[in-house]
């Protein structure tokens, strides 16, 4: 079963606009959302969610249509987005109280062990709370009731790197039984690099490419040589070309591999974050 289907999905502002954005994950995965900032993940992810008004397009996601089915999509989806400040006097005991009522199938046995894993005080007030574990205590609200799906916006923004591997732990931990899938955007790559099986990249509002993760990184090549070993026809083909003292560097489609071993170019496979580097320059 596809846990998001998103076919056409357009948002207009005067200076941007997110232009038909196809988006597919069934349920048992892990897709990393990248590009960099102002490219329109927020917005597909509000979008999706009818946070935002959308202008065109159909959103699918567990089953069920939005905006027609919204009430119960957002009982099975669980989602955080940063800057969401809730009630910063208000201590967490009393903000979960009232969040919880909004939900049909709250675990609170389930986000009592999330707040121990996350060593979060419960008699403190939100505005105490550390970017990170303002993070952490939206998270364990969004896995609390039970859903099936979870839709995060730069969930491990603002967190060490101890705390982001646990995260990762957990995302793994979410979805090891086959039927939860989670949808993330980030710009820490690897972060995606332990945990992602798929990677969508989106690009001034456009989807770049969307693909298995390692089918999405080995569909580059990380390329780089003399100044003097380039020629027109490869220079044509390098992607985010960056030329120094010692010469030059960038990337190439897998496809055009021969040409750069014609050209005596030292190749090497490149990292997620290689790729959103020389993607960025062009």
């Amino acid at each position: 079963m596809n846990l998001i289907e998103i076919n056409g999905l357009c948002k207009n502002f005067p200076s941007f606009q997110l232009q038909n954005v196809d988006i597919t994950l069934e349920e048992g995965f892990i897709m990393g959302f990248i590009g960099r900032n102002g490219a329109g993940k927020s917005t597909t992810l509000k979008t999706m969610l009818n946070l935002m008004k959308s202008d065109g397009g159909t959103v699918k996601l567990c089953g069920l249509e939005m905006p027609k089915d919204e009430l119960e999509i957002k009982n099975q989806v669980g989602y955080v987005f940063g800057g969401v400040d809730f009630y910063p006097e208000a201590k967490i005991s009393r903000i979960t109280d009232v969040t919880k009522t909004f939900y049909k199938e709250w675990n609170e046995e389930l986000y009592k062990s999330l707040c121990e894993r996350f060593e979060l005080d419960q008699n403190k007030k939100f505005k105490q709370l550390s970017a990170g574990m303002k993070v952490k205590y939206s998270l364990a609200v969004a896995m609390s009731h039970n859903p099936k799906l979870l839709i995060l916006d730069e969930p491990t923004s603002g967190l060490d790197p101890a705390a982001r591997d646990d995260l990762v732990l957990l995302f793994q931990e979410f979805i090891e039984d086959g039927k939860h899938s989670i949808l993330f955007s980030t710009h820490i790559t690897s972060d995606l690099e332990k945990c992602a099986d798929y990677i969508t990249y989106i690009k001034q509002g456009q989807i770049l490419a969307s693909n298995e993760r390692e089918a999405f990184r080995q569909s580059y090549i990380s390329v780089a040589g003399k100044k003097e070993q380039l020629t027109p026809d490869t220079e044509a083909k390098i992607i985010g070309l960056h030329t120094h003292q010692l010469g030059f560097e960038g990337l190439m489609k897998t496809q055009d591999k021969e040409l750069a071993t014609a050209g005596g170019f030292e190749i090497a496979e490149p990292t997620l974050e290689d790729i959103m580097i020389h993607i960025e320059r062009r």
